[in-house]
């Protein structure tokens, strides 16, 4: 069987320029990537090639919460594989967990294609783990970009 591969796209009324320090600014980050429930808080961002990045994701209603590091929430840690200002970066990601349907390295690559008064935004998904559900990535996915929309438009 060939590794999963979920996308979401979404075109967003900001330039690439904006969208790309959205991604790169801690501050900003946090603000629109948390799932929906969640809070955030970025620990490392080296963007460069083989810089860090982590990231804690912390559910904010502890009786919903079902984290894949425990019980709070999610510990991301992902390597950046290469950048392309402002139109495109690479990462390689894990979560920090015990669960083997959360382990491997997924590859995310979120790409920022100017067309138009603003720019379509991809976020690509490979080797994603088994333990996403396609059905709850492609709701995570959407909402990342929606939130990454608010933001920035």
């Amino acid at each position: 069987m060939a590794p999963r591969r979920d996308q979401a796209s979404r075109f967003v009324a900001a330039t690439s320029e904006r969208l790309w320090l959205a991604w790169m600014m801690p501050a900003d980050l946090v603000r629109w990537l948390p799932p929906p429930g969640m809070s955030g808080e970025v620990l490392a961002l080296e963007p460069v090639p083989g810089g860090a990045f982590r990231i804690r994701l912390d559910y904010t209603d502890a009786a919903a919460s079902h984290g894949k590091t425990d019980g709070a929430g999610d510990l991301v840690e992902a390597r950046f594989v290469n950048l392309n200002p402002p139109r495109r970066f690479v990462q390689d990601v894990s979560f920090v967990t015990r669960d083997p349907r959360f382990a491997g390295t997924m590859r995310m690559t979120w790409g920022f294609e100017p067309e138009g008064q603003g720019t379509l935004v991809t976020v690509t998904a490979e080797n994603v783990p088994p333990g996403i559900s396609p059905e709850d990535h492609a709701e995570g996915l959407a909402a990342s970009l929606a939130q990454l929309a608010a933001f920035t438009e």
